[in-house]
């Protein structure tokens, strides 16, 4: 992994865009924790799997009052 991910940090997985964008909960080496909207807690192999982070852009958040 290029990137070190770090808790609080916002991602998408590349391959599953109906889960939504997640917040990293923990990373433990390769391990990583993340809640997805969509798709709740999941435990994420890095090794395998490149999880995209996402700019924090309040245009594209279409939370209210965000």
């Amino acid at each position: 992994m290029s990137e070190r991910l770090v808790p609080g940090q916002r991602v998408r997985h590349p391959l599953e865009p109906g889960w939504g964008v997640g917040q990293v909960q923990s990373v433990i080496g390769d391990r990583v924790t993340v809640n997805f909207e969509h798709a709740g807690k999941l435990l994420i192999n890095a090794a395998v799997v490149r999880l995209e982070p996402v700019k924090d852009d309040p245009a594209q958040d279409d939370r209210p009052g965000h």
